[in-house]
């Protein structure tokens, strides 16, 4: 097991694992996937990071790293688009992964790292419980545009 930041040749991985997450996306025909992907790559503050099981990645997490002023000018961590492959789910992968996701946050100095989910499965937050998270600190909320 070896977690690992993204490189340009898991593009084609890493779409495979997002159309688990979310199923109903359009497949892009375009390029536009590609060029987000490389963008992401291309930014220090930006960290797509995976775990690999016997050479497959089995698990991914999108670390955003958000520069702030206040908290003695600390940066925080925003967490997005956390996937197990289906079938290796329950397994630990997603929290070995998680948890190593956080320790390099706390290394460059996050205050607080945190994310958002959509999901109302008790083992979804039972997972994030696990890994150190606190669903009651703040409330969250979404604007989509209409």
């Amino acid at each position: 097991m070896e977690s690992r930041e993204v490189g340009i040749d898991d593009f084609e991985e890493i779409l495979k694992l997002y159309r688990q997450l979310q199923p109903g996306d359009p497949i892009l025909g375009d390029g536009r996937d590609r060029a987000v992907f490389r963008e992401i790559l291309a930014n220090d503050m930006l960290k797509l990071f995976v775990l690999e099981n016997e050479g497959n990645i089995v698990s991914s997490i999108y670390l955003n790293i958000i520069p702030n002023i206040t908290r003695s000018a600390s940066p925080y961590a925003v967490i997005e688009n956390v996937v197990t492959v289906e079938h290796e789910r329950g397994k630990g992968f997603g929290k070995a992964l998680m948890l190593n996701v956080l320790s390099y946050a706390w290394s460059v100095g996050c205050y607080k790292a945190m994310l958002l989910t959509g999901s109302s499965k008790e083992v979804t937050h039972a997972y994030y419980r696990s890994c150190g998270f606190v669903g009651n600190v703040k409330t969250g909320y979404i604007a989509k545009p209409t």
